[in-house]
């Protein structure tokens, strides 16, 4: 939750910094007012830095819902299960929709895309806030980052566009997870305010072991 708080933020925020054309006179043009954003985009980004760092612990030593294997489509069968749940999202009959108690394998592939792009965002946010500090050892850590991406206009560009992924995969992962509550009846929604699931005693689960 301090991460999605942190997204929403850095969303906003971010676009009140950037003043795109949708935005209009919608923005402030006082100084003190953009200054404010930015120091509320720096904070968050950085919180999100430290739940990131969080997550990643958990993808080691997490328990086997939370490790690398169960939030990443690497295992045989997940690949196979990919497909089949696919054509379930795709509104057709869930007969042989593969049952899981943790992510399932197009939960997975959404959630390497989301932390692909949470570290697209990171890399490149750090390499444009370090570029008001050219003196400190942060810039000289993420300099290399510019450098790569052929530049500063480049950073800021990629920066812009990935926030677009946060933005369009927000509504549809909420979509889906109403959804797969609906005809699943699992709990998907509250389980991730009380940490509870509900699951039939005597279904085979694709992850019930490692």
């Amino acid at each position: 939750w301090v991460a999605a708080l942190c997204i929403v933020v850095l969303v906003v925020s971010g676009w009140w910094i950037g003043r795109p054309f949708f935005m209009g006179s919608a923005q402030s043009t006082s100084a003190f007012g953009t200054q404010w954003a930015r120091l509320l985009h720096f904070v968050a980004g950085m919180l999100l830095t430290v739940t990131a760092l969080v997550r990643i612990y958990w993808l080691v030593a997490g328990n086997r819902f939370e490790r690398f294997k169960a939030l990443f489509p690497v295992r045989p069968r997940d690949l196979r299960n990919l497909f089949k749940q696919m054509r379930f999202y795709m509104f057709m009959p869930p007969k042989e929709m593969p049952s899981y108690i943790g992510h399932n394998p197009m939960a997975q592939l959404s959630y390497t895309l989301l932390y692909l792009a949470a570290a697209l965002m990171v890399l490149t946010g750090f390499a444009l806030y370090t570029t008001t500090h050219p003196n400190g050892w942060m810039y000289g850590m993420f300099y290399p980052v510019t450098t790569i991406l052929g530049g500063l206009q480049n950073v800021r560009l990629l920066h812009h566009l990935a926030t677009w992924f946060f933005v369009l995969f927000i509504p549809v992962h909420v979509y889906l997870a109403m959804r797969a509550d609906v005809i699943e009846r699992g709990g998907g929604v509250s389980q991730m305010i009380n940490g509870g699931k509900f699951v039939p005693i005597d279904e085979d689960f694709a992850d019930a072991e490692d």
